[in-house]
């Protein structure tokens, strides 16, 4: 009987822990690694860049209109990549690859130029 009730024991906190694995999330990183991070400072910024740069056009869209749109691959894409440009995840040359890929019309610079600018004059995250 002892033994039962020591198996049954066992179970429940087997059981017990890979539910609490579970409900703790963890690995979030590893699921999702590119996820877009939200906190205060990148949100200034792309307020700052819309500002600033929003007459200058990435591909066929001003880019206002790419970082106000409220859902779709080029606003997604767009704000992903800039979060990681402005916590410091990757550099301008890499950024500037990963734009210039995703919008490939030949004449982004003056839209990445001045979203350098505001990076520059931007607050440390």
């Amino acid at each position: 009987m002892q033994a039962l009730e020591h198996t049954r024991r066992r179970t429940t906190l087997a059981v017990t822990g890979v539910i609490m694995l579970a409900l703790s999330g963890c690995g979030g990183d590893l699921v999702a690694p590119d996820s877009l991070i939200e906190k205060p400072g990148v949100e200034n910024f792309y307020n700052q860049i819309a500002d600033a740069c929003g007459h200058h056009s990435l591909g066929n869209q001003p880019l206002n209109y790419v970082i106000n749109i409220s859902n779709g691959d080029d606003n997604d894409y767009f704000l992903d990549e800039t979060s990681k440009l402005y916590y410091g995840r990757i550099d301008r040359s890499t950024y500037a690859t990963d734009i210039n890929g995703f919008f490939p019309t030949g004449t982004n610079t003056p839209a990445l130029n001045c979203i350098y600018a505001q990076l520059d004059q931007a607050p440390p995250p």
